[in-house]
């Protein structure tokens, strides 16, 4: 069992783990534990054999006791735990498995059959999160590396095959951190600036739909745009990603769903750095960032509901132009 239970980006950069396990030992089931609402992303995913979800909105002992009885009774030879909080540490402590795997960062990592260290910094050589994470099965299988994957099945392309008929991109400018969302007012001005034979498709969840309205009608493409937000499942965005022109969003989800598909992919840093090690994978991959970004940057993981300084220059420093290079 495999398990990751953070954010949807957490998820997809775990895939590789699945990719490289499957590999090595084909006949094995592997398990996926994630919190619930994300299993869309494994829909009929073919190295799978079960995805066991935490609902995070039920009282957490209860829920976690739950777990905790529905994965021993699994009776795992290993469970790998890419998760670094001390909830994730109780169900694989006591998952009764032979073999417990997890990062030192874990609180519970002490009882871990085997600890692998997880290190996050802003330098030039720090290893991407899936590098990491791929290190946990490195003494299980090998030191080769595999790419973060998803597999969105012909009903997926099916259902967006009517947004492909002309040039196309996609724009997802939303964010759970204010600091990481691209200023709407740039958006605004990006899409103003585009040539009237490209359609825009807008695509974020639903509560991104509003968000998605404004940029669209201020930017005045009604016409040649459509919100997609909230219409569409993860793996069908990913669907629409993959023929896309360019795909443009923050360093958020999207850019993850865009390398799951190998999509061409521009991401926009404004607070965050990828030298964190959650970049984007694919095979055209652009970033972009402020060229005079300010002293202040990297000034969190995560990035803030609000700019610490009331400025927000890693934001508003970066040219419209660097958006259209990428075109």
């Amino acid at each position: 069992m495999v398990i990751q239970t953070a954010s949807i980006g957490d998820v997809i950069l775990a895939t590789p783990v699945i990719e490289k396990l499957h590999n090595f030992y084909p006949e094995a089931k592997i398990d996926f534990l994630l919190k619930k609402g994300y299993e869309g992303l494994f829909k009929s995913h073919p190295f799978l054999h079960r995805v066991i979800l935490w609902d995070k909105s039920q009282k957490k002992s209860k829920e976690l006791s739950s777990l905790i009885k529905i994965v021993r009774s699994g009776k795992y030879d290993a469970v790998i735990n890419l998760q670094r909080f001390a909830s994730s540490g109780l169900v694989t402590v006591f998952s009764g498995a032979k073999t417990t795997i997890g990062f030192n960062k874990n609180p519970l990592s002490v009882f871990f059959t085997k600890r692998v260290k997880h290190k996050i910094g802003k330098g030039k050589n720090n290893p991407h999160e899936t590098e990491r994470n791929l290190k946990l099965v490195e003494h299980l299988t090998d030191e080769s590396y595999l790419p973060v994957k998803l597999y969105p099945s012909k009903s997926d392309f099916a259902k967006v095959s009517q947004f492909k008929t002309k040039k196309f991109i996609t724009v997802s400018p939303g964010s759970l951190w204010f600091t990481k969302q691209f200023p709407e007012e740039k958006w605004i001005a990006f899409l103003g600036s585009l040539d009237m034979d490209l359609t825009v498709y807008f695509l974020g969840s639903a509560n991104e739909k509003d968000l998605c309205s404004r940029i669209r009608e201020e930017s005045d493409i009604i016409s040649r745009s459509l919100n997609l937000a909230g219409k569409l499942t993860l793996l069908q965005s990913a669907a629409l990603m993959k023929d896309a022109v360019m795909n443009y969003m923050n360093d958020s989800a999207p850019m993850h769903l865009a390398s799951a598909i190998n999509a061409p992919t521009t991401a926009i840093y404004c607070s965050t750095v990828p030298e964190f090690g959650f970049g984007p994978l694919a095979e055209n991959s652009n970033i972009v960032q402020a060229l005079n970004p300010p002293d202040c940057k990297p000034c969190g993981l995560h990035g803030f509901k609000k700019c610490p300084q009331q400025h927000f220059d890693c934001a508003f420093n970066i040219e419209i132009k660097q958006l259209m290079e990428t075109l």
